[in-house]
């Protein structure tokens, strides 16, 4: 039936798309069985209508078969009945599976990258670098303040989005991050923020490429928020001229944390607690609205359920400051609590 179906389509309309002939197919079919319904039983029931004859087409088609009209001449049942049960029926089924092809078509073009995608105020994670570190610094993201953000991973190499991150409504595009157009498929013009993840760990090439995709992504927004990771910490004086925002060296953090741990053991649970938004308590950096003694800003977080434990002026970090010292404006104060205060 299809086959035969496929073979009058393709004779008859040649040029236009099959949702369109489709729909004229489908339409020729209601037309035809509404008039002739007409046409045949109208003498015996003479209070039929046109509107009628659409209702049995429609219910004769879908197979719902409800009763209330059918043809009673055998002209209504040989020249209605039958070629609307049979082409109405198949021209369905052809119909729904198509529409079944092209929504696979497209969640398969979605899962290999091949889509684009506007969006706005979203986060583009650029270069995959392993399913364990891209699913932990998506759960934080999920979690945190910018949880309600989409998400988009941009990344040459990968084949197709794991399904891991699918189930996260993490959007791919795959392609040379570098590129202007990858770029644009991923909407960068209107990110919110932008994480530049190391392609592989311990492999100081992996800044050179990161310095590239920090070069076109300023390029193209400046007001972005970018956040670059490195391996060699050479190389931050570089991503800073480049117009990066921050710049976090995951070597140095591990010798940091090793230290620590092995001269104060457990340390490395307390640090993690605090840097972690899917337990205990979070380290955060708020802003100051006016000077004031940090005594005072101090008393200010406690009666919101922060604990201050420093300022981080433009310049350094102070950590357990006294009480006296004044906190101007512009400051931030570093704070330990359950949840983000916006200022104090």
């Amino acid at each position: 039936m299809f086959q035969v179906l496929q073979y009058f389509m393709k004779s008859v309309f040649k040029n236009p798309p099959v949702p369109l002939r489709l729909f004229i197919l489908i339409g020729a079919v209601l037309i035809y069985g509404a008039f002739g319904f007409l046409y045949f039983e109208l003498s015996n029931n003479p209070e039929l209508t046109l509107l009628d004859g659409f209702w049995y087409t429609v219910v004769t088609m879908t197979t719902v078969g409800y009763g209330d009209f059918f043809p009673k001449t055998t002209g209504g049942r040989f020249f209605v009945g039958w070629p609307v049960m049979i082409f109405g029926i198949g021209l369905l089924g052809y119909a729904l599976s198509v529409i079944a092809a092209t929504l696979i078509t497209a969640k398969s073009k979605e899962m290999k990258g091949m889509s684009s995608f506007k969006l706005k105020d979203h986060v583009v994670i650029l270069n995959y670098p392993g399913l364990a570190k891209l699913e932990h610094l998506l759960r934080e993201l999920l979690l945190g303040p910018a949880g309600h953000r989409q998400i988009v991973l941009v990344d040459e190499h990968l084949e197709e989005l794991p399904v891991e991150l699918a189930k996260e409504n993490m959007r791919f595009v795959r392609g040379n991050p570098v590129r202007d157009e990858t770029l644009s498929r991923a909407s960068i013009d209107s990110a919110s923020h932008a994480v530049i993840l190391c392609k592989n760990d311990g492999d100081t090439a992996s800044d050179n490429l990161n310095v590239s995709i920090t070069l076109a992504i300023e390029g193209r927004n400046r007001a972005i928020n970018t956040v670059v990771e490195i391996v060699d910490p050479a190389s931050e004086e570089l991503l800073r001229k480049a117009g990066c925002d921050r710049v976090v060296c995951t070597a140095r953090f591990g010798a940091h944390f090793l230290s620590q741990e092995l001269l104060n053991p457990g340390i490395q649970d307390v640090i993690e607690d605090l840097l972690s938004v899917q337990r205990g308590q979070n380290m955060y950096l708020v802003a100051i609205t006016d000077t004031r003694p940090f005594g005072q800003v101090a008393e200010m977080c406690r009666e919101k359920g922060h604990l201050a434990i420093g300022i981080r002026t433009s310049e350094k970090v102070l950590l357990n400051p006294e009480q006296s010292l004044t906190v101007k404006t512009g400051d931030r104060v570093i704070t330990v609590g359950p949840e983000q205060i916006v200022t104090v």
